[in-house]
């Protein structure tokens, strides 16, 4: 029984590396793209790097990049302690509400992008809160808080409760408890719930594309106008900067989580 599956193995490996190659092959399309010469979105016949110097020089491009620079962050911080904050209610909490909480505070994973842009972009066009960054922060947290509350949730699942309520029979108070027990075995799905709400706000078009105006875009907004208006490889350029972006990141919590495993 051990020879079959071990001879399978082989094969299943190189299934999932095709499955991935065919995944990752249509976006690595741009990569090459954006070191042509020309300004075409043609197989280069010549190589250049005249589209990320662009891309850095252009005001368009630099400011709506440091634009997301500067809401991801914040975004990935508050939707991580509210994610946490919401998992561990979901979690150690009981009664009836937790289903329907929960449905609640996960629909916007499940909810088409579109539907809920125009919903934020009928209420934010109330408060006055288009064209903000506060208004750009307090959309994608919305967008990011059900992906950290999916990792945590996950990671707490697997939390031995005996731990914890030796910790409070030797006098740890409960938030000493979280903090010292609790905190340093979920932290690995805190990582990655972080991660996925960083990138979740980098990479967000739909409800950006509501919010934006002339002046005040972000990344995603600012490629798909180039995409849609005008022929520009800088576009190209500021999607592989993304690719390279997304995938150190995920390599990154990928490493980090893999030390954390085997240190144990």
């Amino acid at each position: 029984m051990n020879n079959k599956a071990s001879g399978k193995s082989p094969a299943l490996v190189a299934f999932c590396v095709l499955a991935g190659l065919l995944l990752i092959a249509p976006t690595l399309v741009v990569v090459p793209l954006s070191f042509n010469e020309k300004q075409s979105y043609t197989l280069p016949t010549g190589w250049s790097l005249r589209w990320y110097e662009n891309f850095f020089s252009d005001s368009a491009w630099f400011d709506s990049a440091m634009l997301s620079l500067r809401v991801a962050p914040v975004v990935a911080l508050i939707a991580t302690v509210l994610g946490t904050a919401a998992s561990l209610a979901l979690v150690r909490g009981s009664g009836r509400w937790r289903q329907p909480v929960q449905a609640l505070l996960v629909s916007p994973m499940v909810v088409p992008g579109v539907i809920v842009a125009i919903g934020i972009y009928y209420v934010f066009l109330r408060w006055h809160l288009t064209e903000t960054f506060i208004g750009f922060v307090i959309a994608h947290t919305i967008m990011a808080v059900p992906f950290v509350i999916v990792t945590v949730s996950a990671s707490l699942q697997g939390v031995d409760r005996q731990i914890e309520r030796a910790a409070a029979v030797l006098g740890a108070s409960p938030l000493k408890t979280f903090f010292t027990i609790t905190l340093p075995i979920v932290m690995p799905g805190i990582l990655t719930g972080a991660l996925f709400a960083f990138l979740t706000s980098f990479d967000e078009s739909i409800i950006s594309l509501f919010l934006s105006g002339p002046s005040n875009r972000t990344l995603p907004v600012q490629l798909y106008q180039s995409v849609t208006a005008e022929i520009d490889p800088t576009g190209a350029a500021a999607a592989t900067i993304l690719i390279t972006l997304t995938s150190l990141l995920l390599l990154l919590v990928g490493l980090v989580t893999v030390r954390r495993s085997t240190s144990k």
